[in-house]
């Protein structure tokens, strides 16, 4: 694999990334009108003139944002096309599928329409457009489950596994948590052999691991439910913390303690949060968990230049860039404050 190659493409491609300055820009427009014209002036110049055929507002920038991400990694597959680089985006595009899928399952959980859910979903993975289509047009939670079996699609299996708890319970954290939780495991298994680039991708995931138990762990101090009830919401691999450092957690009372007992960790920068600040909202070190995330990410284009390590750098950079430039245009909408907008963004 000519690491050298694909690493001079990433990195003309991470050149029209949006600068600190860009951001500041699209920030600064006064309305939805002069954002999308300023869009226009960046490299989602045509994703956005496309959108405006058929959307305006919020829902032209939605739009441009989804096809442009799909476009720049269907573009980076093909010049890795049947290299191991192509198997290692491949498990990060995946996770694109789970969202989808458990995007498209909560749709049907609440009754919104189908074109409320096909304006959330990115068809970013190995589930194009039209196949997602197909399943949104399916009249309840348990027929997408089926049409998945139907067309032998892997994620059917979990789904199908846990489904007779989730129709007892009514709970479709249950089905999501086990979305989750095969991906993972069928990750990790992808890069269990030792070489330098499987040792990157097993770092990443095992951070994603980390976080998501953090965030299902607070949530769950939060809310006051029962240990032996959270122990089926946890997902094996993490980083740093196992399910015996995650039991530990369950068995604490608040959730300034359960920050706190992370100190010895990389997620120690949660106990600097003020605990007037956090006050119970959870939200607050959901975010820096997330911040945290992504800037791990991104920093892999700091890694071996002859490695996947520049492919997973961009894959984050990128992923960053559309999520602020969502959380812009949303916020726009609701004319929130532009400190607080600014306090949303990550910048890398």
């Amino acid at each position: 694999m000519d690491y050298g190659y694909v690493n001079a493409r990433i990195r003309g491609m991470k050149s029209h990334l949006l600068d600190r300055h860009a951001l500041e820009n699209l920030i600064f427009q006064p309305d939805m009108e002069s954002l999308i014209a300023d869009l226009e002036k960046t490299p989602y110049r045509n994703d956005i003139i496309a959108a405006k055929v058929q959307y305006s507002d919020v829902l032209c920038i939605e739009y441009a944002l989804r096809k442009n991400f799909t476009h720049t990694f269907r573009k980076i597959l093909k010049f890795v096309k049947d290299s191991e680089a192509e198997r290692y985006i491949r498990i990060f595009l995946h996770r694109w599928d789970v969202q989808n899928i458990t995007t498209i399952l909560r749709g049907k959980n609440i009754h919104v329409t189908n074109e409320e859910i096909l304006d959330c979903l990115v068809p970013a993975g190995e589930l194009d457009e039209a196949t997602l289509t197909e399943l949104i047009k399916q009249p309840d939670v348990r027929a997408v489950i089926d049409l998945l079996a139907t067309w032998e699609i892997v994620y059917a299996r979990p789904l199908t596994e846990h489904y007779p708890l989730f129709s007892e319970t009514g709970d479709l954290a249950i089905l999501e948590c086990a979305l989750d939780r095969y991906y993972y495991e069928n990750a990790l298994e992808t890069v269990r052999t030792r070489s330098y680039n499987n040792a990157l991708i097993r770092d990443i995931l095992g951070t994603e691991i980390d976080v998501v138990n953090i965030k299902t762990i607070l949530r769950m101090i939060r809310d006051h439910v029962k240990e032996d009830l959270v122990l089926d919401f946890l997902i094996e691999g993490g980083k740093e913390l196992d399910i015996e450092d995650l039991k530990h957690l369950l068995t604490l009372h608040s959730v300034n303690e359960a920050v706190r007992a992370l100190e010895k960790t990389s997620y120690r920068f949660l106990a600097d949060i003020p605990e007037t600040v956090v006050m119970g909202k959870i939200s607050v070190l959901e975010k820096q968990l997330e911040k945290y995330l992504v800037r791990k990410g991104v920093d892999a284009f700091f890694s071996d230049p002859l490695s996947v390590a520049s492919v997973i750098g961009y894959f984050w950079a990128k992923y960053n860039e559309i999520t602020n430039i969502r959380i812009i245009s949303r916020c726009k909408t609701a004319d929130f404050p532009l400190d607080q907008l600014k306090e949303e963004l990550i910048y890398v």
